[in-house]
């Protein structure tokens, strides 16, 4: 007779896990926290920009004796006085030579390094990659280190205290970072409407400057103001390009450096509320462009991120 079979003992049934309590209080108080790290980090922040800009702002309305007096109280008489002397001794000619080369420098910045980029997002073609980092490349590299050749190629070309020599000097100086973030937007637009516009017939530059120029306006405004902040505040290439040459052009100093000239003038007679009103002359314009553009500078950060 065969072995009986035995049963094989059914599992035990598994026991449900039991859901996690949700902790709306707990979370809730991260939040809170965080929040509050967050915007008194950004208000301390705010405070350490705002405040010198303020003080500067304040300080051009007083005299040297109420600044060495009390470098922090109100100013006794709010006159526009200091500001009509500053331009006059020099500033107001410093500004328009500094509105000449930016004028010129950086719409052929944006047209040239858009232009490059677009082709780099685009195109496929052999060295692609290579111009592509060889322009990355060139926004990492000291400006500090092309000097003296810089200056000795603009001498030869007889540029020296020019206009031209320094607005080709700042186009090739914002190429690579206008090139590196202006191709990086060109390849987040879709490829949808590029197709349809050559299948409609449009030429690479009708479809360039009509079609996808266009659609790429926030990352155009963004890089442009990075751009004009950037050549405005430059100080070292107009130092260094923009010397007066003897028996040659008076001088076209820029803002960056009429400030430190205005400063050498003064000598012993200090004269520190027009210097205030020099720097406040040169500020202001900047604060115009970046407020009056900040909402289309954040969209234009943001869109290659979000699209």
């Amino acid at each position: 007779m065969s072995a009986p079979i035995k049963e094989t003992p059914a599992a035990p049934a598994p026991r449900p896990v039991a859901p996690r309590p949700d902790r709306p209080e707990e979370q809730r108080g991260e939040g809170v926290v965080l929040n509050v790290f967050s915007h008194g980090f950004l208000a301390l922040w705010a405070l350490l920009i705002v405040l010198p800009l303020l003080w500067l702002v304040i300080s051009s309305f007083k005299t040297d004796a109420q600044i060495g007096g009390s470098a922090f109280g109100w100013p006794h008489n709010w006159s526009l006085d200091v500001f009509h002397r500053a331009w006059n001794k020099g500033i107001g000619d410093y500004f328009l030579n500094t509105v000449i080369v930016l004028v010129f420098s950086v719409p052929l910045t944006m047209l040239f390094g858009s232009m490059a980029a677009y082709v780099l997002a685009r195109y496929q073609f052999w060295g692609n990659r290579l111009l592509y980092y060889f322009f990355v490349a060139g926004a990492m590299f000291p400006v500090f280190l092309a000097l003296v050749p810089l200056f000795f190629m603009v001498k030869r070309l007889d540029m020296l205290n020019t206009y031209q020599g320094l607005i080709l000097v700042y186009i090739a100086y914002s190429m690579p970072f206008t090139v590196f973030f202006m191709h990086a937007f060109f390849r987040t637009l879709p490829t949808a409407v590029f197709e349809a516009a050559v299948l409609d017939g449009a030429s690479h530059t009708r479809t360039f400057f009509q079609v996808m120029l266009p659609m790429a306006k926030p990352g155009l405004i963004s890089v442009g103001i990075f751009n004009t902040l950037g050549q405005w505040n430059q100080f070292i290439l107009p130092t260094v390009l923009m010397q007066p040459q003897s028996g040659g052009d008076p001088e076209r100093y820029v803002l960056t450096q009429g400030l430190i000239q205005l400063q050498q003038q003064q000598g012993y007679a200090s004269d520190l509320p027009v210097l205030f009103a020099g720097v406040t002359i040169a500020m202001i314009p900047m604060l115009v462009v970046y407020l009056s553009f900040q909402r289309q500078v954040q969209a234009g950060l943001t869109s290659a991120t979000l699209k």
